[in-house]
């Protein structure tokens, strides 16, 4: 990896190791730690910070003021909304050393988390799902799923282009057909 491969502003940090793919954008007062893996064409917002030990994937978008901790994994194609929050320990106290209970939080292929979301740490976010503004997600969410509230529950289906679909599970943008099973959704045509 060559610094001219990506782009890094003047102010963000950038910690070695690291593996940064080319086309990725670093913007202001970002902060990457060590150990971390971030794909082609990504862009890091103002004040984002990740790591140690983070794995971004190809395409992700992380807004301003996002904190990836160790823990997080976003596959390829991840939008994360400006100032969601990822947790990395279930009980957290000041005065108790739980670095090794960091859990994993694994965000699936293309998946959404808008603005000031909060993902509780141990969970699994489906590929293609969208969790809305603010919600709260404190247990697996499956792929497609549109998610809101406190705490986030289901209250619809999104296509792989994120329009909600309605009761025929036809997007209207694409005309992708969808299948529903055992609250589950699957790509049928498209």
């Amino acid at each position: 990896m060559s610094k001219a491969d990506y782009f890094q502003h003047e102010s963000a940090y950038v910690d070695e190791p690291v593996t940064i793919g080319a086309g990725t954008k670093i913007w202001h007062f970002a902060h990457v730690l060590p150990g971390t893996k971030i794909g082609k064409n990504c862009v890091l917002g103002q004040n984002v910070m990740a790591g140690p030990n983070v794995t971004i994937g190809d395409g992700c978008k992380v807004q301003n003021n996002v904190a990836l901790y160790k823990g997080v994994i976003l596959e390829d194609n991840v939008f994360c909304g400006p100032s969601c929050v990822f947790t990395n320990v279930l009980t957290p106290r000041a005065h108790v050393e739980r670095k090794d209970e960091f859990a994993e939080t694994r965000v699936g292929y293309g998946a959404t988390i808008g603005a000031n979301a909060t993902i509780v740490c141990g969970n699994s976010l489906g590929a293609y799902c969208m969790i809305g503004a603010g919600a709260v997600v404190t247990s697996d969410v499956p792929d497609y799923a549109l998610m809101a509230g406190i705490p986030a529950r289901r209250i619809g289906w999104v296509s792989r282009s994120g329009d909600r679909l309605e009761t025929d599970l036809i997007c209207p943008r694409t005309g992708e057909t969808y299948i529903e099973e055992n609250e589950r959704l699957a790509l049928v045509s498209g």
